[in-house]
């Protein structure tokens, strides 16, 4: 046993002595430290390396010593100096409103980055409520609402109506689907779909979060109407099967699902059949009238005028529809309401006035009909009148002038940079 037990005890022995040793060397270190003549043989090194670069940079181009401070403060005023320069390119917006949460809303627009969409945003942002816009840019543009992006009220969604969207709003603008003929036409499953499918994805989101919908259906509903000029009563004269049924008809069933909804579910609905809008980020290539006689002039093409010209057209601009709608949307009343101008020109007339407005050597030509082009088109606005004190106010002449004005600096752009923002008549300054 005692000769088991000897290599035990002389480990512990050595391990003691090793700690011994250690502390002892850890001891004479720690005394050499803070002797005076330790560290006299190298430069004191300064906290930060930045700093001693500048010092020694300011010395080498002086040739005077540069205190600690004095370099600081240098460091200060170039960081001040670059935070201005970021701030300089820092986006702003424009002022908005500001509203308590008892009075701001939350708003979904449906085809927000279209036309008539973007410039119902603006309205909307400006009065300082939270706008969210959904829109699957097949007809709208980004740089429409592009002056908003980033802005803490606006939110903008990539996204299809046809597949169901679950957020929280209190009110939905449903403005989405193709609305000139090339483009419904170019896609009549789509545009079906969106005005069928689509339709009943906002209703059920308006029924999930008890939100108020507003459709944005069209004069077309009326077809080609043998009622003249056209109250809501009409039921309207319609061809199921003809190359625009896709969009007619497409807006006849969803007004009919909207007051189902309201009958069957107590969804709070309004409806507004709009009439021929017109005005700046219109589509260049929609093929609509004002646009295609617009382009048409001021490249010095021929005007194109379908059959005789002598079917009737009313045009609003678009600040007035603008008006109509948000009006409609927070009025009591329920039943379907034309928006549009009763200010009827017939389409050679309208041609004349483009004409005369952008000069240039453009003949007016007349080309074959199109099938179930509507013959004549003027709204009754009676019921607009009487329940929301609602009227156009923007003269025909100064909205094509305006319009006019945003094609051609359109058609001045040669590069992404020049951008070509239209400043809405309510953020004028």
């Amino acid at each position: 046993m005692p000769c088991r037990s000897f290599p035990v005890r002389m480990i512990q022995k050595r391990f003691k002595m090793v700690g011994v040793i250690a502390f002892v060397v850890l001891l004479l270190f720690g005394f050499y430290q803070v002797l005076p003549f330790a560290d006299s043989s190298r430069p004191p090194r300064p906290a930060d390396p930045i700093a001693q670069a500048n010092q020694i940079t300011q010395a080498n181009n002086l040739g005077t010593p540069v205190s600690a401070s004095d370099t600081l403060e240098e460091e200060i005023k170039m960081i001040e100096a670059k935070i201005r320069n970021i701030e300089q390119g820092k986006k702003s917006y424009p002022e908005v409103k500001f509203l308590t949460y008892k009075d701001r809303k939350r708003i979904l627009i449906t085809g927000g980055a279209g036309f008539v969409g973007s410039h119902l945003v603006d309205r909307l942002m400006m009065q300082g409520h939270e706008v969210t816009v959904v829109d699957n840019f097949f007809t709208g543009r980004k740089r429409n609402v592009e002056h908003w992006i980033g802005h803490e009220n606006f939110e903008l969604l990539h996204h299809d109506i046809v597949n169901p969207l679950y957020i929280e709003v209190d009110q939905i603008y449903h403005l989405a689907s193709p609305a000139s003929p090339p483009n419904y036409m170019y896609n009549p499953i789509k545009t079906l779909k969106t005005n069928t499918l689509g339709t009943i994805n906002m209703l059920g989101l308006a029924k999930r979060v008890r939100a108020r919908l507003l459709l944005a259906s069209t004069s077309e509903v009326y077809g080609d109407p043998e009622l003249h000029p056209q109250n809501e009563d009409y039921w309207g004269h319609v061809n199921p099967i003809g190359p625009r049924a896709c969009y007619d008809e497409g807006k006849r069933v969803a007004e009919t699902m909207c007051y189902a909804y309201e009958k069957q579910e107590n969804v709070e609905v309004r409806v507004a059949r709009i009439f021929n809008t017109f005005g700046p980020r219109m589509h260049m290539n929609d093929g609509r009238v004002v646009s295609n006689f617009i382009l048409q002039a001021l490249q010095n093409e021929s005007i194109t005028v379908y059959g005789e010209g002598e079917q009737t057209r009313s045009f609003q601009y678009v600040s007035d529809l603008v008006d109509g709608l948000m009006a409609l949307m927070n009025s009591n009343y329920s039943q379907p309401v034309n928006l549009g101008n009763p200010e009827e020109h017939t389409i050679i007339e309208f041609a004349r006035i483009i004409l005369s407005l952008v000069g240039g050597d453009s003949k007016i030509i007349k080309k074959t009909a199109m099938e179930d082009d509507p013959q004549r088109r003027k709204p009754d606005i009676g019921r607009a009148m009487k329940y929301l004190g609602w009227h156009p106010k923007v003269p025909l002449m100064v909205g094509l002038n305006k319009t006019i004005e945003y094609f051609q600096n359109e058609l001045r752009r040669s590069r992404h940079s020049e951008r070509n923002f239209h400043m809405p008549d309510m953020l004028e300054l």
